[in-house]
């Protein structure tokens, strides 16, 4: 039996011994953690419990010319309720009123909210769901609210704000103003949002929360530990009334011509301004909206609208005049083995060189710069690329196209080379390079950069302004614009614009009518081309440049710039135009009518004598003869109208003041 108590003894003493060291190994372990490791614990604790969240700063507001907003940065509100954090006395005592504004802000019943609060309250919920997408009014009406009004630790509200893109105008400019991505949240690449997005973005803040549940946060204080700074507005030189004009000129011929996309841009001509630009692309069911800014990226064969340059080159060399006469033949001629045609069967024969570009004419052109250059090609060239044809316009949306324009030992370089650009062939521009050109002629030469921006704000004050670039003070001689002015404008008198002609406003412009992807084996089978019209208006004063490109459309109902794309550029003129009419003078506008005249005199008589009795009116207009009386005292009241055919008080009976006298009137 002894030996069996040693046992249990010895067994009693190894457990002890081993909880002993077990024991011992926790305090080494808690001294360690307390005194060497104590610190990064501590701070290890506080990370997972205490957070310091972004406040991303509000984006700048994009402005159109007039002040009416683009784009701009609304403040949304989510609202939570932590139950826990809630005194019972708090609770109880402001329940009621809670549930009763709850339910006069949203609409539903109050024992709906009771039941809801009481439920969160008895299950301990820390993050229960109020309302959602709050504006700053109504945001500011649940934060004074019963109970709420205490504060996020009294009052248990926990509010979450986000600030979300608006575009008040809806979609019309969208892909101008540009948006959010949609993979990168956050990030601005396109449009005016992504061109300005150093100024439209602001400093963000910081805001200490603490962890209450799994991916649960509450702030820790009612106040940023740093407040964000809201981003720079900016002014563009967009103008909605005329944007609108052209989105829904160009909707409603892309819609008609089943094309697959468009664009246009509207240029004011002495500062460069862009009042409106439009991109529309066709949906796989049929419709239109913003998908590609085509008028600044897509580089394309301008096709005939690059005639003018053609023709201003060879006038401002000197090699030919206005009226130089050029053989287009049957209009069919051959060049270096190829045949280039006019859309004319049969051509237009011998006619001047201004009349080849008036009626459009590939051959007439291809002939001027052929004959005139071929021996010395970079003569021609070089015209182009000191009109900066060849470069960017370097407007500040990003993604400009590339002009192309090839020249000797170039890849697209050939015999052939020359001739094919005369009239917008193996060339590439972009619909806003083209447009700048226009401009520059609508300028008197002056070539302007183009630009979307007018001014940099913050709070209404202006931080930047940015005024008119130039980049050629004079692109050619006072006689070259002269006569390229005079042949834009009869090119829409009596051209291929003739159609658009209208003799209540002026305006000049050139057509362009170019094949595409006639490369492709199926051309024959399924003939694309793309239809252009560039111009300026008025004539007389230019005061915006315009140009109208339209895509693929369908040509089963036609494809030539004059049909389609032209009455797009004659709507915008016709709809601004509208905005300023002209004024008809009026000969003689102080011409006397005699029978007036005599009226006024006989009134003018009776009015000077002395009023004491009751004058003679009969035979008097009735509104003079109420004048008359009115003036003198008396209360009248009128039968019928015209003139005065009896009153109801005789003439020569004395005068008392509010006595009521009645006229008859025929």
């Amino acid at each position: 039996m002894a030996i069996e108590d040693k046992n249990i003894m010895n067994r009693l003493y190894i457990i002890a011994g081993c909880m002993f060291i077990f024991a011992l190994a926790i305090s080494v372990k808690l001294v360690n953690i307390q005194v060497v490791d104590g610190e990064k614990y501590r701070e290890l604790a506080k990370k997972s419990t205490v957070k310091n969240f972004v406040i991303p700063a509000s984006r700048g507001n994009i402005y159109a010319d007039d002040g009416s907003l683009l784009a701009t940065s609304v403040p949304k509100y989510d609202i939570r309720f932590d139950a826990v954090t809630v005194s019972s006395e708090d609770f109880k005592e402001n329940l009621n009123g809670l549930c009763e504004g709850l339910s006069q802000m949203f609409g539903k019943p109050v024992s709906y909210y009771q039941n809801l609060l009481r439920k969160a309250r008895a299950n301990k919920s820390r993050y229960l769901f109020i309302a959602k997408n709050l504006g700053y009014s109504d945001y500011i009406k649940v934060k004074n609210l019963p109970l709420f009004r205490k504060g996020p630790y009294k009052g248990g509200i926990i509010v979450e704000q986000r600030t979300v893109r608006e575009h008040p105008i809806g979609a019309i400019a969208q892909r101008t103003v540009g948006g959010e991505s949609t993979t990168k949240p956050g990030h601005y690449a396109v449009g005016l949002e992504g061109a300005f997005n150093d100024m439209l973005t602001g400093k963000e803040g910081h805001r200490l929360k603490q962890k209450i549940a799994k991916n649960q946060w509450k702030p820790v204080y009612d106040d940023n530990e740093i407040e964000p700074q809201d981003g720079y507005d900016i002014v563009t030189t967009i103008n909605v009334n005329i944007q609108d004009i052209a989105h829904h000129a160009l909707l409603k011929q892309l819609e008609y011509y089943q094309a697959e996309h468009g664009s246009v841009i509207v240029m004011e001509v002495a500062t460069g301004e862009i009042k409106a630009i439009s991109n529309l692309g066709r949906t796989s069911g049929g419709g239109y909206y913003e998908k590609l800014n085509y008028a600044i990226g897509e580089s394309h064969e301008p096709g005939s609208t690059f005639k003018v340059m053609a023709l201003m080159a060879a006038l401002e060399d000197k090699v030919v005049d206005t009226s130089t006469v050029i053989d287009t033949e049957n209009g069919v001629k051959r060049f270096y083995g190829r045949n280039i045609r006019d859309s004319r069967r049969g051509g237009y024969g011998k006619i001047s060189a201004a009349r080849a570009l008036e009626v459009s004419s590939n051959i007439g052109l291809a002939s001027i710069i052929d004959d005139n250059y071929a021996k010395n090609p970079n003569k021609f060239i070089n015209r182009l690329k000191s009109w900066n044809l060849n470069k960017k316009t370097g407007v500040a949306i990003v993604g400009e196209g590339t002009p192309m324009i090839p020249e000797p030992g170039h890849s697209k370089w050939s015999k052939n080379a020359l001739p094919s650009i005369a009239y917008g062939y193996n060339l590439e521009l972009t619909p806003l390079q083209t447009l700048t050109f226009y401009n520059a002629i609508a300028n008197n030469g002056v070539m302007v950069k183009p630009r979307f921006l007018k001014e940099v704000r913050v709070w209404n004050d202006k931080v930047t302004t940015y005024d008119t670039q130039i980049i050629n003070p004079k692109i050619c001689s006072d006689a070259t614009l002269g006569a390229i002015k005079a042949v834009l404008e009869n090119t829409v008198k009596r051209g291929t614009g003739k159609s658009l002609y209208s003799p209540d406003f002026s305006m000049a412009g050139k057509t362009g009518t170019a094949r595409t992807e006639y490369w492709m084996s199926d051309w024959d089978s399924n003939q694309r081309y793309v239809s252009s019209f560039a111009g300026f208006f008025p004539v007389e004063n230019p005061k915006f440049s315009c140009i109208v490109i339209i895509h693929k459309p369908s040509t089963g109902k036609g494809y030539y710039g004059a049909d389609v794309s032209g009455p797009v550029f004659k709507r915008i003129a016709q709809k601004i135009f509208t905005d300023s009419p002209n004024v008809d003078s009026v000969d003689e506008i102080e011409k006397v009518d005699p029978i007036i005249e005599k009226d006024f005199e006989k009134y003018y008589t009776k009015l000077q004598k002395p009023a004491k009795t009751i004058p003679n009116v009969t035979g008097m207009a009735g509104m003079d003869a109420i004048s008359l009386l009115e003036n003198l005292g008396l209360k009248v009241q009128i039968v019928g109208n015209g003139t005065v055919v009896n009153q109801s008080i005789k003439s020569g009976e004395n005068l008392k003041k509010g006595q009521q006298i009645t006229l008859k009137l025929s």
